[in-house]
């Protein structure tokens, strides 16, 4: 296997660099395939060396062709193997058959599924539909693939977990949750966000040794964000620094009776370094906050509006978390859109935000799918869109939010993703579900206000708070991910902060 690399491609993309490595590089299409199963057989090896029986399960074109190698391997080395087919083989074309005719011709045949053969096998191989899947998984394929899932038999996915779109994460109806999966040539979008990350299981990479000609004739559609890289980034505090010279963010929110969300915004904005952090909220809330973080400075207001050069003094305004659509918040966000510093705009704004606000470039928006929905709605010739719409199609709806909203675009959620201006989405391939808990959100708005703050470009800071708020999360799982807290993220938020070179 090889190490992963941080480009992300299109299926199409993807079967381009197939025929860039064919056609221009002469590198033979039935060479590549016996790379690809060779690949999978190693990991199947090397993770399962104690089985003895393998069920390779084999669908249409040269996903199935993949399969076909790795019988054939598998019965050199001594294996147990099983394979079964959901198309008449004769309807293969191309590399798959010769594929199967090699695997075919050395006296093999093929079984027919069934739930007892699937009891006695020890591994399951998934190849049945790869990187051309263009509908619904329905009849037969279904049946097979519930039942393979059902048996929780290990199961290593050929390419793409079969049912998996590559390029959006969604399912088409029926899909494989693999135990792992091996992807070929390039990586595949939808295997990071969405469903891709409950469908894949472990990720490994093999580039079937093609040379790095070939990804100079092909662009990618995206990019992992790296910590190696981001964190290189981080600048280290000279000793005559002082607090005054590390930004002064302005957290706007909190109605009536919430101030939860913007203590934990505030109190993530100081843990990632900010020097000065005020709050404006209601009054009711002052005791609230400062006695859990004294550090804070409060200044309440009874109806949302701000005097003219209240946030004069401010190097960045965080503006939403504990907002509502009551007419205190609605002021609290006109006086927060009329400052000439940076924004960043989150839960409750976003969805008080209109089309006349955008776009601009001096803000970032940080929506899940829901309030992204909200974004969104009306703007597309659909009278309504939902946060499942949004999920179905990440990638274009962040190219969405980005066209009307301009500055910078986070959609929160698993495989979160980042748009910036003149650069490719960014997509962090950090965190976990037990992330998916109230006020995590606001943590990471106020770690990108903090790093705004201190003087980092809103692309740089954008990408920088969501890749530390998730590794802070990964951290804060370390004991378990079922009640993890926002909270608890705190802590290693400064460590991560520290984290120079």
């Amino acid at each position: 296997m090889n190490p992963q690399p941080i480009k992300l491609y299109s299926a199409d993309a993807i079967r381009n660099l197939d025929n860039i490595a064919i056609n221009e590089f002469k590198i033979p299409g039935y060479e590549l395939m016996k790379r690809a199963g060779k690949a999978t057989f190693n990991h199947f090896q090397n993770t399962y060396p104690l089985a003895g029986s393998i069920l390779i399960c084999c669908g249409a074109g040269n996903n199935a062709g993949d399969g076909y190698v790795i019988a054939k391997l598998a019965q050199k080395a001594g294996l147990k193997v099983k394979v079964i087919s959901l198309i008449d083989t004769e309807k293969l074309v191309g590399d798959a058959k010769l594929a199967w005719k090699d695997w075919h011709s050395l006296g093999h045949q093929l079984v027919t599924f069934s739930v007892e053969l699937l009891n006695n096998t020890d591994v399951v191989i998934d190849a049945l539909i790869g990187t051309g899947l263009r509908r619904e998984v329905e009849g037969e394929w279904a049946e097979v693939i519930e039942a393979i899932n059902e048996s929780n038999k290990p199961v290593i996915s050929v390419d793409v977990p079969s049912g998996l779109c590559a390029d959006t994460g969604s399912i088409a109806g029926h899909a494989i949750h693999a135990t792992s999966t091996v992807t070929f040539i390039a990586l595949k979008k939808g295997l990071f966000t969405h469903y891709g990350v409950d469908c894949c299981g472990d990720l490994l990479f093999d580039n079937l040794s093609v040379p790095s000609g070939v990804y100079n004739r092909q662009p990618g559609q995206a990019t992992l964000l790296d910590w190696q890289y981001l964190k290189k980034q981080l600048t280290q505090r000279k000793s005559s620094m002082h607090k005054h010279q590390l930004g002064h963010v302005f957290v706007l929110g909190g109605d009536k009776g919430m101030p939860g969300a913007i203590r934990l915004a505030a109190e993530a904005a100081l843990r990632a370094g900010a020097g000065l952090v005020t709050v404006v909220s209601h009054k009711e809330h002052s005791s609230v906050l400062l006695a859990g973080r004294p550090e804070l400075m409060i200044s309440p207001s009874e109806d949302g509006h701000l005097p003219a050069d209240f946030l004069l003094n401010a190097s960045v305004v965080l503006i939403g978390p504990g907002l509502t659509n009551s007419n205190w918040s609605q002021n609290l966000l006109a006086s927060a859109l009329e400052c000439s510093a940076p924004k960043i705009v989150d839960a409750g704004a976003l969805r008080l935000l209109s089309k006349e606000d955008g776009p601009r470039g001096d803000w970032v928006l940080t929506p899940h799918a829901g309030e992204a929905a909200s974004l969104l709605d009306g703007s597309t010739g659909v009278s309504a869109i939902n946060a499942a719409a949004v999920q179905e199609s990440r990638f274009t709806s962040i190219e969405m939010l980005h066209a009307l909203y301009g500055g910078h675009i986070v959609l929160k959620g698993a495989g979160s993703l980042i748009q910036s201006p003149d650069q490719l989405i960014q997509l962090c391939p950090y965190g976990n579900p037990g992330m998916a808990s109230a006020g995590m959100g606001d943590v990471l708005s106020g770690v990108v206000a903090s790093l705004v703050g201190q003087g980092y470009n809103l692309a740089l800071a954008t990408s920088l708070a969501v890749c530390i708020h998730s590794m802070a999360g990964d951290m804060a799982a370390a004991d378990g991910e079922t009640g993890l807290l926002a909270s608890d993220l705190l802590v290693f938020i400064r460590q991560l902060m520290n984290s120079h070179g």
